[in-house]
C-alpha cells in the first residue's frame, strides 16, 4: 500500500496555494487573468483540487471578502487507489478584505477531516467527497472515526496553535506574492497586525 506520511509538511502544502474565493467586489480583467494562470500551474495535484474545493465550496459559505486563502497541514495521504485518493488533515481558510497594505480577516474557520480525490475525465484532479469532523460534542467521536489510527497525529497538529499560525502566515505571504497584491500584513479583528515574510 502506497502511503505518504505528511505530518508537519507545511512547506510543500503552501507552495500550491494559488486560488481565490468568489468575492462581492468586481475584479479587474488583469487580476482575474493572473489568478487563472497561477492556478493552471497547480492543477495537476490533489492538493490543488482540495484548495479549489475549499475556496469554491467551503469559503463561499462564509461572509465574503476580496480573497479567500486556504491553509492546512496534512496528517497523511493514501494514493493507493487513484480513483479514491484519501487525504487526512487539519484544513482552515480565511476570507480577507484588502485595506491599504493590510489583509483584514472577515470570516473563516476550521474544517478538519478527510478529502476524497480522483483524476476526473478531463485529466485533472477533483474532490469527490469530504468527511468532515463534527462540531461540539461530536468533535472527538467523529475525529476518531475519520482519522482512525492517525487520530493522535491529528490531535498534535490540531492543538498546535503556534504551528498553525506559522503555516497561515506563510500561506498568506505566498498568496500575496503569487497574485501581486500590495499587502504586507494580515490582521484578525481585535488583534495586532502580523507582518508577512517578504521572501
Amino acid at each position: 500500500m502506497k502511503k505518504i506520511n505528511l505530518w508537519l509538511v507545511a512547506a510543500f502544502i503552501i507552495c500550491g496555494i494559488a486560488t481565490s474565493c468568489k468575492n462581492e467586489s468586481a475584479k479587474t480583467e488583469a487580476s482575474a487573468s493572473a489568478s487563472a494562470s497561477v492556478s493552471e500551474e497547480v492543477t495537476d495535484t490533489y492538493l490543488a483540487a482540495i484548495e479549489r474545493y475549499m475556496t469554491d465550496s467551503i469559503g463561499a459559505q462564509y461572509s465574503q471578502g476580496d480573497v479567500c486563502i486556504p491553509f492546512y497541514r496534512v496528517v497523511e495521504a493514501d494514493e493507493t487507489d487513484k480513483n479514491d485518493i484519501k487525504v487526512w488533515g487539519d484544513f482552515w481558510l480565511d476570507n480577507y478584505k484588502l485595506a491599504g497594505d493590510t489583509l483584514k480577516s472577515v470570516s473563516g474557520g476550521s474544517h478538519p477531516g478527510m478529502f476524497h480525490v480522483k483524476v476526473g475525465d478531463n485529466g485533472k484532479f477533483e474532490v469527490t467527497g469530504f468527511d468532515a469532523v463534527g462540531d461540539g460534542s461530536d468533535f472527538t467521536p467523529s475525529a476518531k472515526r475519520i482519522f482512525g489510527d492517525k487520530y493522535e497525529a491529528f490531535q498534535r497538529i490540531n492543538s498546535d496553535d503556534k504551528g498553525r499560525q506559522q503555516v497561515r502566515v506563510t500561506a498568506v505571504a505566498n498568496y500575496v506574492k503569487a497574485h501581486d497584491l500590495k499587502a504586507t500584513v494580515l490582521q484578525d479583528h481585535g488583534w495586532p497586525a502580523v507582518a508577512l515574510p517578504q521572501e
